[in-house]
């Protein structure tokens, strides 16, 4: 649904360098109450996301995050107190509709601890939401086996969420626990596709954003499925 060399346009690296760091390595922090400075030329509509990070403790969920909004990587995992919200905007262009759309998304991170500590946590991660993304390590079979349960604990299939299921660690694949046939199968039955990310204090290096494009363009697009299946459903 998406126009994903878009970005590689003149008008769409523009609109990139607005929402990035002067050096263009990461994209830029904003508040809760904050919007870019788009160019003059830029006529953009906005779409608001709030997206809840599940998994098993230290599969990734935090990096991940920290790693799509371009900041600095630790190899120290140190388990989510409380609820974390990151705020990042990406722009995209909508094939079908020939306009361009701001992606505000709002990514809510709960370590697993506190989760089952306090009971007021998990509802109020799913007041309003809009998908769930489920983390998974490429190199902990646990943490796969346990996504089906996480996708039926706190999905139905009637709840019109976006689902999006994202594996780390995908730079250690030849030590993968998760074969091939694995992935394929559960794609299939589930009809959820498994984005790969690698989150390593060097994947950023000297990259800039080109290292995210797909990542963050493939969760786009699965939003505005989502949007386009509810507005279809009504």
């Amino acid at each position: 649904m998406l126009v994903h060399d878009w970005l590689q346009t003149s008008e769409g690296a523009e609109i990139l360098r607005s929402i990035s760091s002067a050096d263009g390595s990461r994209l830029r922090s904003y508040g809760l109450l904050e919007r870019p400075v788009l160019p003059a030329s830029a006529s953009m509509e906005d779409a608001h996301y709030k997206l809840v990070v599940v998994g098993k403790s230290g599969v990734g969920k935090t990096s991940t995050i920290v790693h799509l909004s371009g900041h600095g990587l630790t190899s120290v995992h140190c388990e989510t107190a409380g609820i974390q919200t990151t705020k990042m905007y990406w722009p995209v262009k909508i094939a079908h509709l020939n306009k361009k759309v701001l992606m505000n998304l709002t990514f809510w991170d709960a370590g697993e601890i506190t989760l089952k500590k306090f009971d007021h946590i998990l509802p109020a991660c799913k007041s309003g939401v809009d998908a769930v993304i489920f983390v998974f390590s490429f190199v902990d079979k646990g943490s796969w086996e346990e996504i089906p349960h996480l996708m039926t604990q706190l999905t139905d299939p009637d709840d019109q969420l976006a689902k999006i299921v994202i594996g780390t660690k995908f730079d250690q694949f030849s030590h993968s626990e998760v074969s091939q046939r694995e992935l394929r199968d559960f794609e299939l039955r589930w009809n959820i596709p498994i984005v790969k990310i690698c989150n390593t204090p060097t994947a950023t290096s000297g990259t800039g954003l080109s290292d995210i494009i797909t990542v963050m363009n493939n969760i786009c697009e699965l939003l505005w499925e989502r949007d386009v299946q509810k507005a279809e459903a009504v």
